[in-house]
């Protein structure tokens, strides 16, 4: 499905077969990495899914796949600039592409705006960042599946570093007037957002 949705989109761009099979071949690798046990292709397919679901209202449709293939392309725990380093990446693949630097630009802030996950006022935005935390508001058997895999990412960290910070992030969600900006994300998934938050936060504390 990724690798198809991929090659459709760059073809548009770009005749290179090799060098669009190269740049398939990196994004499979740099997602396969040991100890990716979330931010790996799944969750790319996940969030494909669900912003597929508001495509219709999305303004630049081929940005938001190149933002979905490059998110999260650079992914280090140990590193607090993560969505700044993926998105120079894609920077430099869509000016390879020689794609408009207005719309490039638009690729850039969608990627920038993973790290708060901030309400925008682009629409586009505003739906990728929802789409990427839809997971957040899955059924908990799911959502539980996804704590674990984030912690086995964080595995560096001792048990009483890792509860205290995820806790924190965890209640900042909590806390927000909305976890999900577009009313599409918002009806969807905010309810079971919450409880899902929550739980995982009592969970921890507990421990």
């Amino acid at each position: 499905m990724l690798e198809e949705l991929f090659f459709i989109l760059v073809s548009k761009y770009s005749g290179d077969n090799k060098y669009i099979q190269l740049l398939w071949d990196k994004i499979v690798k740099t997602h396969s990495k040991k100890g990716r046990y979330y931010h790996n292709l799944n969750h790319l397919e996940n969030v494909y899914q669900n912003i597929f679901l508001v495509k219709k209202n999305i303004a630049d449709w081929d940005m938001t796949l190149f933002s979905l293939f490059y998110h999260d392309y650079v992914y280090n725990v140990l590193k607090q600039n993560n969505e700044e380093k993926s998105a120079i990446k894609a920077i430099d693949i869509l000016s390879s592409l020689q794609i408009n630097t207005k719309r490039v630009e638009l690729c850039n802030q969608i990627i920038l705006a993973t790290k708060g996950h901030h309400i925008s006022e682009n629409k586009d935005i505003n739906y990728f960042t929802d789409a990427d935390l839809s997971i957040l508001g899955s059924n908990w058997k799911e959502y539980e599946l996804y704590c674990r895999s984030v912690r086995k990412e964080y595995k560096y960290y001792p048990d009483f570093a890792y509860n205290k910070g995820r806790i924190k992030v965890l209640n900042d969600f909590v806390s927000m007037t909305r976890i999900f900006k577009t009313d599409h994300f918002y009806h969807k998934f905010e309810h079971q957002a919450k409880n899902n938050l929550q739980k995982e936060i009592d969970l921890l504390n507990n421990r």
